[in-house]
């Protein structure tokens, strides 16, 4: 699978357009996913997805498959952008809410985006809310906390992948998973809820 995406890379900088097209909607999906629930912010997420693949598409001559999987230099590449966002605006949130622009229409999209697409009203209702309680809850996770959880509960890498995209020891990994997911539990609980 992977000798596939170094055979798009190459026919993307011979300027193939096509394979260019290929190569983000198969990844599109993912890149914006990290990036919302890094940000908590559809708007944020769409402009900084679109970072991300200025981002590929300038650095693809240095994909080395021998150095690890397409998937896992995405991800690395989304990684650091988002770590530079946050750096960035790290400024500008000191007397900001992190979940400042959420707004009911974005949640809407954002829910029909995840929900099943069979489930009755009362279970749309509970997962919609649930959907959103996570999400605002994993906004107040720290940064580095909350992008542990979000590669291996809501991305499904494993440790080896977290550990070469955050460029940490697999214990490390794991520690930050453990901390992030009990941190992110204490907050759910804070608001008086219980998860299921």
């Amino acid at each position: 699978m992977d000798a596939d995406w170094q055979q798009v890379v190459r026919r993307c900088l011979d300027g193939d357009s096509l394979a260019w097209t290929e190569l983000v909607k198969a990844h599109h999906r993912r890149v914006y996913g990290l990036c919302y629930r890094f940000t908590g912010s559809s708007h944020d997420a769409e402009d900084l997805a679109q970072d991300v693949f200025l981002k590929i598409y300038g650095n693809l001559a240095t994909f080395d498959l021998a150095k690890g999987s397409f998937q896992t230099w995405i991800t690395t590449l989304t990684r650091n952008l988002l770590v530079d966002h946050f750096r960035r605006s790290k400024q500008q949130r000191v007397t900001d809410s992190m979940d400042a622009g959420w707004d009911e229409s974005e949640e809407q999209q954002i829910a029909d985006r995840l929900s099943d697409p069979h489930p009755t009203p009362h279970e749309h209702a509970a997962q919609k809310e649930l959907e959103k309680m996570v999400q605002q809850a994993l906004t107040k996770v720290s940064p580095e906390l909350r992008e542990a959880v979000i590669l291996r509960d809501l991305q499904d890498m494993d440790y080896k992948e977290i550990a070469q995209v955050l460029r940490i020891p697999e214990g490390t990994v794991k520690s930050r998973i453990s901390r992030g997911r009990a941190e992110l539990a204490r907050l759910l609980q804070r608001n008086g809820r219980q998860v299921v």
